[in-house]
């Protein structure tokens, strides 16, 4: 894919999305994406733009974080062949599970993944629909570490870039396709 075709998806991603006021909270301009996700052919055109970058660069596993990173990741794991790994809230997994603990701008959190699930792997694509301030993202890279694996690069659909979340990422690629 060209960097033109990559920026024409990019410019009708940018159009579909809606911008919701006050949500979740007041003072808060949600960006959401389900716009994307009801237009087969810009759902499709999103999923192979975001994994055209990676199409070389080796990557054999790609992990998503819950839940609309799901969305995005499971179909960027098929196009780029590669295996899918899901990030969780804790206790949601079935099986033995690594941790990740993390401060948010609000509090705190947390985030688990299987501990068998990446041991080895050596290009990790950790994939969300926004980075944001960066904490969720830089936590699933520490945590990707963590159970044995190799972050190779992050994807995004938007990120909002006056938020400072690559400042978090600066140790890895990172690839956005739209940047408020």
């Amino acid at each position: 894919m060209t960097n033109e075709e990559r920026a024409a998806i990019a410019a009708d991603i940018r159009r579909s999305i809606r911008e919701v006021p006050d949500f979740p909270k007041p003072g808060i301009l949600f960006k959401d994406i389900t716009p994307v996700l009801a237009s087969s052919s810009l759902f499709e055109r999103t999923m192979m733009a975001l994994a055209a970058p990676f199409d070389r660069a080796g990557i054999t596993h790609v992990v998503s974080i819950e839940s609309r990173g799901f969305i995005l990741g499971a179909p960027v794991a098929l196009e780029l062949r590669a295996a899918f790994v899901p990030v969780r809230k804790p206790g949601k997994l079935p099986a033995t599970t690594v941790r990740e603990d993390y401060v948010l701008e609000y509090g705190a959190d947390a985030l688990e993944m299987h501990a068998d699930a990446l041991r080895g792997a050596k290009g990790v694509l950790v994939v969300d629909d926004v980075l944001a301030t960066g904490g969720t993202a830089a936590a699933t890279c520490r945590l990707v570490e963590r159970a044995g694996g190799r972050v190779a690069a992050c994807a995004f659909m938007i990120e909002l870039a006056a938020l400072h979340g690559r400042a978090k990422l600066g140790a890895y690629r990172v690839e956005s396709l739209v940047i408020y």
